[in-house]
């Protein structure tokens, strides 16, 4: 597939070149496509291609948004996205690792009032970009886990088949308003490892009996 990523920072990187070496077409969404950002990251991939923002999102068949999450807003208001899935990569955290909109709404749920024109997925959020590096973990016989929210269920099945891609499980645990207890996980491992010193080599698993 043909992935237009909106940030390529550590997250975005971590995951765009993960899902390059598997085959998809990346693009890096940037309107100074000469930015620095983007130089740095064509530099350790040459095989990303990048374009304007709204150019790289007609030319893609989903969207990654990996941003701080203090600009999505601004960033996402003047774009559309043609009724694509749009992956809310991002993290709203607030003062002392607490949850940026004091967990009266997700992120996500802001994500998708400013992008109405996209299918807005929550994923990627609840472990560092380490483990969207390398989700491998071969001392187990099980894959670690994606959870995954989202209102729709073909945007869901895309984004399926990328967790497949890079070593993930997929659970779909809900709409979009699921989104915020997924946004405390990813507090929780921030914490963990940002905070309180635990290596980020951890994720989490889905077993059933």
């Amino acid at each position: 597939m043909k992935l237009a990523f909106i940030g390529i920072g550590k997250v975005g990187f971590a995951l765009a070149n993960n899902l390059q070496h598997k085959g998809h077409e990346i693009i890096i969404a940037h309107n100074d496509i000469q930015s620095e950002s983007v130089v740095r990251a064509q530099a350790k991939n040459p095989a990303f291609s990048a374009l304007p923002i709204q150019e790289a999102i007609s030319a893609s068949d989903i969207v990654l948004l990996a941003t701080p999450f203090n600009v999505a807003e601004t960033v996402l208001l003047s774009l559309d996205f043609e009724g694509k899935a749009l992956i809310d990569c991002t993290n709203p955290v607030g003062p002392g690792i607490s949850h940026g909109l004091e967990s009266k709404i997700s992120g996500a749920e802001k994500v998708q009032e400013w992008a109405p024109t996209a299918r807005v997925v929550k994923a990627y959020t609840i472990y560092g970009f380490e483990n969207l590096e390398n989700a491998s973990f071969p001392n187990y016989n099980v894959n670690p886990v994606m959870l995954i929210a989202g209102n729709e269920k073909a945007a869901k099945t895309r984004v399926a088949t990328l967790n497949t891609d890079l070593g993930f499980e997929t659970l779909d645990v809900g709409d979009l308003s699921q989104a915020l207890h997924l946004e405390h996980m990813t507090l929780l491992w921030v914490k963990m490892v940002r905070a309180n010193g635990h290596h980020p080599h951890f994720t989490w698993a889905y077993l059933e009996r």
